[in-house]
């Protein structure tokens, strides 16, 4: 789009004038213009516009320090607008549109009543009445309340120093804000607002009215003093607070039946650092015989679509899926989005190799508990995944946005903040997968499309649920499976393709399409993968997404071709990568399922076999370019490196890479995090047969502790998942209980 400057400005303004001061109407309607596109310095002097039109364009927000005294009428229609409050400065408005802003909410609405004193006229209706009720009754209300909280709560100024009085500021404005209520749900997130506003403005008039006080009795007091000014010292009252608190959850866009928001007062749990025994030995090569027992006392890991592959038989479920052993079965549940505030370090086992990445436990979470109880210990938390950056940058936010899925709900968490800022539940699911992606959104009156990032996901019901997490809107779903789904992947070249593997033993691929401004979408089935058993993880080769896919499965890791073309739309495996383990099978030993698969560059690629004690790092391009054994179609890897990992009988425990970073890691059944910094050892490929890399570093389980209650024993850590640059890290657990990790600077 053209850059807006004073020549553009005089020739789309009326009346046609040779100087901005004088411009009345101004249209700039359909350019592609953002936020950082209005050069607040140039409009600044429109001191005569009364008229603005601004609609279909991708503006998300006005900038701050425009100065318009006489804009009567505001056109912003048909754009992107999220932060209403930087209209704040146009306080002469009286007629605004914001119609077609599908992240605009009612709460929105009732804050533009309150910025804008003069405004009469919104998406041409009338709110005259409504707004003077928004901004005298209900406004008297709330601060009655505000005040009530502080006489009850507080009552005495500390002035002591600058820092109590913002320490001061920030307690009394986080208490009225989780004590007020008032209003309808959906207006909870402007009773918030409103009531943060009115507690500073409250606590900023006592203090003004404690300066004007003291500086009124500095005469008596001089003279009860012989002439030696005293200040009068008040102490606060004690409030106990938890600090989380203070941080205020994102508006929901529009309501949707499956979604919820996250509690605002969530119940707190503590870390404390957990004193465990050294490591079990890892072996160089796989055990043989029977695996030691895992736990101190027998447990029964919670209902799963994960098949046993431990040596006794497991009992299954209705489903057909037999049950898993784990640690730990209090079978209630916790309050949405529980974050556990850290008191000192875990004890980590450091193998001392170079590059570290430092990280420290920051919250854990019982964000999918069954019916919100604080009990729950049972729900077992399957994937996670973080949003990925948008191309045009995004805010700091995006890149600490993560998903998560178990039980029947999916949270949004902001891992910096520890905060549930968006829940979604589906009765009667239980989710096992989910994945991010970016299609667009088709917009109405020729105005361009923009992108836009969705959440899908899917369990045991075979259905895949769409969701708009800015939105807040679950806008579809579709049967990808008469089964289960155990595993989704979408294509990083094409955001509508998305592979879907189920227990079925079929991978299927799915164009969704984007959708419009009413979120129609269409979904449509593009070929069929033909597996021997459970697809486990689905991974696209960074080099060639777009014609081949491997499959990580219970019964071995297999590459096909998604070539699309007018051929059949039914495939099977073109090979199979084998791996040396496969050699030192028995009949109570199998090493088949392949539950961990990742790529740490276009061609190297780290997989797990279950029951092996370490994970393969190997060639896709040297393995790819072998010829393959006759009778099998099986090519064997090219192994680079083997490192060392954890002894362990209890399946389907996830890795994760973070390529940029070139670090791997991988959770345990002890509730460790066995963490590989690969940066020197990539590059070097001399992998000797038999040797094991040790890990970068073992963190150790961070040991969170309920009120009045002992500590929650180490789970096993079923996924685990890396933010951009590795600045966060989240493992989800079998004990309904998700980590935030966060990067510090090393040491």
């Amino acid at each position: 789009m053209a850059k807006i400057t004073e020549k553009i400005l005089l020739e789309r303004a009326s009346p046609k004038t040779k100087t901005l001061e004088q411009i009345k109407t101004l249209k700039l309607s359909r350019l592609g213009l953002k936020c950082k596109d209005l050069p607040v310095k140039l409009l600044s002097r429109l001191q005569s516009l009364e008229s603005w039109d601004l609609c279909g364009n991708r503006i998300e927000e006005l900038p701050r320090g425009l100065a318009l005294p006489t804009l009567r009428s505001l056109d912003l229609s048909d754009n992107e607008m999220e932060d209403v409050t930087t209209l704040d400065s146009l306080t002469s408005l009286e007629e605004l549109k914001l119609e077609g802003n599908i992240y605009i909410t009612v709460n929105d609405e009732y804050k533009l009543m309150v910025l804008l004193p003069k405004l009469k006229m919104y998406n041409g209706k009338d709110i005259s009445s409504r707004a003077d009720h928004v901004r005298h009754t209900s406004r008297n209300i709330l601060h009655n309340r505000v005040v009530a909280i502080w006489d009850t709560k507080f009552g005495l100024l500390d002035t002591n120093t600058q820092k109590k009085v913002d320490d001061m500021e920030r307690e009394f404005v986080t208490t009225a804000q989780c004590s007020i209520q008032f209003g309808p749900n959906s207006t909870k997130d402007y009773t918030r607002w409103r009531v943060g506003i009115l507690a500073k403005e409250y606590l900023r008039s006592l203090l003004q009215r404690n300066e004007e006080g003291d500086k009124s009795q500095e005469p008596i007091n001089a003279k009860k003093n012989n002439g030696i000014n005293s200040p009068v010292k008040r102490k606060q009252a004690p409030v106990l607070l938890h600090q989380d608190l203070q941080l205020t959850p994102r508006k929901k866009a529009r309501g949707d039946a499956c979604s919820s928001s996250a509690k605002d007062t969530p119940g707190l749990l503590l870390l404390t650092p957990q004193k465990t025994g050294p490591a079990g030995a890892i072996r160089a090569s796989p055990r043989k015989a029977a695996a030691p027992q895992l736990a101190a006392s027998p447990a029964v890991r919670a209902k799963t679509p994960r098949k046993s592959l431990a040596e006794q038989p497991q009992p299954k479920e209705e489903s057909g899926r037999p049950k898993l052993r784990a640690t730990g079965d209090q079978g209630h549940a916790t309050s949405t989005g529980t974050p556990i505030d850290v008191e000192g370090s875990p004890s980590k086992r450091s193998c001392a190799r170079p590059q570290r990445v430092q990280l420290k436990p920051l919250h854990v979470l019982q964000c999918h508990s069954k019916q919100n109880s604080p009990e729950d210990f049972s729900t077992q938390l399957w994937a996670c995944a973080f949003q990925p950056l948008p191309h045009s940058g995004g805010d700091a936010s995006w890149g600490r946005l993560a998903a998560t899925c178990g039980g029947d709900s999916l949270c949004l968490i902001d891992c910096e903040t520890g905060l549930v800022m968006k829940k979604y539940k589906v009765p009667g699911e239980e989710f096992f997968t989910l994945g991010w992606s970016t299609v667009q959104m088709s917009r109405e009156n020729g105005a361009p499309a923009r992108p836009c990032s969705i959440l899908a996901a899917g369990g045991k019901r075979g259905l895949v649920k769409l969701i708009h997490p800015q939105a807040n809107v679950a806008y579809g779903e579709f049967r990808a499976s008469r089964k289960a789904l155990s595993t989704l992947q979408f294509s990083p070249r094409q955001g509508n393709l998305l592979f879907t593997g189920a227990y079925d033993n079929k991978i299927t691929l799915w164009d969704i399409g984007g959708v419009d401004s009413q979120y129609n979408y269409k979904a449509s089935q593009l070929m069929v993968l033909e597996c021997s058993s459970t697809p486990l993880h689905l991974r696209l080769p960074p080099g060639s997404p777009d014609t081949q896919l491997l499959a990580a499965t219970d019964s071995g890791l297999h590459c096909f071709n998604t070539q699309l073309n007018p051929g059949s739309m039914k495939r099977t495996a073109e090979m199979e990568i084998t791996f040396p383990i496969y050699e030192q099978e028995d009949k109570d030993h199998s090493y088949h399922t392949i539950d961990g698969l990742g790529f740490l560059t276009d061609d190297i690629v780290a997989s797990k076999c279950h029951l092996q004690p370490s994970i393969y790092l190997w060639s896709w391009g040297k393995t790819r370019g072998q010829s393959r054994v006759k009778k099998s179609g099986g090519v064997a890897a090219v192994l680079l490196a083997e490192l060392q990992w954890a002894t362990t009988d209890v399946p389907y425990l996830a890795l994760s890479t973070c390529p940029e970073e070139a670090y791997l890691v991988c959770g345990d059944h002890s509730g460790r995090l066995w963490t590989y910094s690969l940066h020197n050892l990539l590059p070097a490929h001399n992998h000797q047969p038999g040797e094991l890399v040790p890990p970068t570093e073992v963190l150790e389980w961070p040991a969170p502790l309920m009120k009045a209650s002992s500590p929650v024993g180490a789970p096993s850590i079923n996924s685990v998942a890396m933010g951009q640059g590795l600045s966060y890290l989240v493992a989800l657990s079998d004990k309904n209980m998700v980590v935030v990790w966060k990067r510090e600077d090393s040491s």
